[in-house]
Parts: C-alpha cells; structure tokens; sequence
C-alpha cells in the first residue's frame, strides 16, 4: 500500500528540500521556500500548491495503484477497470461515450419514474405505473404513431452523434444538416452545443469544464444505480417506487427492503 502511495505522489523531495532552500536565510525570519507571507499567515499559495500535490489520487479502492491507461484525465476517473475493459484506447474512447449516454437516459428515466409516480399516487393523475405504461392505449395518439416517433428522431439523433463521434465536428459542417448546422455546434463528442441543444450556454469552454463534466458524471451513475434498484423494486412488489417510499414511512422499522425481500421469497 506504501509503494502504491507513494507512486502517485506528484512532487520531488530533492527538488524542494535541498541545501539552497532549506539553509538559505531569509529576511522573514524563516526558510526562503516559504515565501514572504510564512510568517504572517502560516502558509503560502506555494505552500499550499505542494501539499496539493503531495495529496495521493483519488481512487475507488484507497492505496489502489490505478492502471497506466488511466491517468485521471477523464472526468471520473478513479482507476476502476477491474477487467482491463479500457487497455485498447480506441474501446475506451467508446466505453467513455456509452457511460455517458447511459447516464443520461438514466437521470431522465429516473425523473421521469418519479414525477408520474407522485402524480399517480397524489391523484392529481391518472398515469398509470410506469413498467404498465408501455401497454396502455393513449388518446393523443397511437402506437404505430409513438413506433415512428421513436425510431425516426430518436434513431436520427443517435446517427448524428455517432458520426461525430467518429468524425469529431464532421456534424457541424455546412452543408450537412440544411443550413442548420450552427444550431447543432457540438462543443466535442458527446457534449452538443448550439442554442438548441445548449440554450443556456454552460461550459462554452468544454476543454476547461472538468467540474462540470464530473458532477454530470457522478450524478449519471448514482441514477444508473437507482434506475436498477427501481428495476428490482417493480420486479419483487409489483408497485411503483413512491408506493414502496409511503409503505416504508408507514412503518419503518418493519417495512424495509430486508424483510420484502424475505417475505418475496417465502
């Protein structure tokens, strides 16, 4: 573990602790690395950009000595690729695009569940549960019509941003969507820009965006990982996940996932 510490510690001793600085004089009462302001505030910018790198790398397993390929330049990167799905740079690139895909359409999916649940429960709607949703009859249109809906624009869509994704900005171009191309700007793969797909102009500067990209991230996995336990949930009490929330509140210390998990399989 010591080893793994110390291969992701970022600075050099010699580099900062040697006989020029560490005896060098200063008129501030202190070593001269420390700068003028030591001894007034205690530290330093300096100070503090060396302690900042002398931080250990965040990763998913503390004292974990993450693989080579991942170096912590993608957003989220916490060294976790148990099988080596990542070793081929060109398959990472891909997995790194699926993930993002799939957290989005989770986050939607998730509010989705949620808000129609609420109103079903609420009564304010008559929506049906949501794994019911799919065979029910709607007056505003048909299935044929949701069929086409479906795999025109949504499979449209998905074209568009494969084909930037295997020809960064080739999307953009004039000429390649009638003259509406500056609407479909993407900021680079996976990030779509223009007025209407980024209306409110976040992250013009996507290069620089690494926050932004990692609370996108985070959040898309925490509901990849709702999204499924909204799965389980249907699959072992047959309601939706507001039902199980009320039925939970009703009597929390005897209503828990342990006991409707063992009362399912009695």
């Amino acid at each position: 573990m010591a080893a793994a510490i110390a291969r992701s510690y970022s600075f050099q001793p010699r580099s900062l602790f040697n006989s020029n600085t560490i005896y060098n004089p200063s008129p501030y009462g202190g070593y001269s690395w420390l700068g003028p302001a030591a001894s007034r505030a205690g530290t330093t910018p300096r100070c503090r950009q060396i302690c900042a790198a002398m931080q250990p790398r965040p990763t998913w397993l503390p004292g974990l000595d993450p693989p080579a390929y991942l170096d912590g330049t993608l957003a989220g990167d916490y060294g976790f690729d148990p099988l080596g799905l990542g070793e081929d740079p060109e398959s990472l690139r891909w997995y790194v695009q699926a993930e993002l895909v799939h957290a989005r359409f989770a986050m939607l999916g998730v509010f989705g569940i949620l808000v129609t649940d609420l109103l079903r429960v609420t009564g304010l709607s008559k929506i049906p549960v949501w794994f019911e949703a799919g065979a029910v009859k709607y007056e505003f249109t048909n299935t044929q019509t949701l069929i086409i809906v479906q795999l025109l624009l949504m499979g449209f869509a998905e074209t568009k941003r494969y084909m930037d994704f295997i020809g960064p900005g080739s999307q953009a171009k004039e000429g390649s969507f009638f003259g509406l191309e500056a609407s479909f700007e993407g900021l680079e793969p996976g990030y779509p820009g223009g007025p209407l797909l980024n209306p409110l102009g976040l992250a013009k500067d996507i290069k620089n965006a690494r926050e932004s990209k990692l609370k996108e991230i985070k959040n898309g996995r925490l509901a990849m990982v709702a999204i499924l336990g909204i799965f389980v949930q249907a699959s072992v009490t047959h309601v939706g996940p507001i039902d199980n929330l009320v039925e939970h509140l009703s009597n929390p210390w005897h209503k828990t996932v342990i006991q409707t998990l063992a009362s399912s399989g009695s």
